[in-house]
């Protein structure tokens, strides 16, 4: 199931992937990352293992931890949750994007093909989170119990 976060109290910002990361940490570890069409708000670039002048970034779970770690506001990005194994080469596909995505309010529907999870930062005003195994889903709607189905959100869009 996918969901939608958006205003939420218990929330510093609904951008910042420490706490959306929260319910998956132990998940975490058994991806790599592919962070695409990213737009960030943080102090802590330098320390970071992105360049944002780069389109793409392939991350280990090692360094998508210290992402999630730092005290950084994601404005618009792609965060995709890839099979440890899979090799992908950026440069060869079609990269995953936020912005002018009308794709990315339909339910069941991730950018890449063997994505796990798909977290969508949408100009931070919603964060959409997009899971193919049924467990991780439901692990994050007992964590988040405020998120909305994105399909009943996506209706009314």
């Amino acid at each position: 199931m996918d969901w939608i976060i958006r205003k939420l109290d218990t929330l510093k910002f609904h951008t910042n992937l420490d706490e959306l990361l929260r319910p998956l940490e132990k998940e975490i570890g058994e991806f790599k990352w592919l962070i695409t069409d990213l737009e960030i708000n943080t102090i802590e670039l330098e320390s970071l293992p992105i360049n944002l002048e780069e389109d793409w970034h392939l991350l280990a779970a090692d360094e998508m931890d210290c992402v999630r770690k730092s005290d950084s506001q994601m404005i618009w990005g792609v965060f995709s949750a890839l099979p440890k194994d899979l090799e992908i080469n950026p440069n060869l596909i079609d990269l995953p994007f936020a912005d002018g995505n009308d794709k990315v309010w339909e339910t069941g529907n991730l950018q890449l093909e063997h994505s796990k999870i798909e977290i969508i930062a949408w100009d931070s005003s919603f964060t959409i989170v997009k899971f193919t195994d049924r467990g991780m889903s439901q692990k994050f709607k007992r964590h988040f119990k405020d998120a909305l189905p994105l399909k009943q959100v996506s209706d009314f869009m």
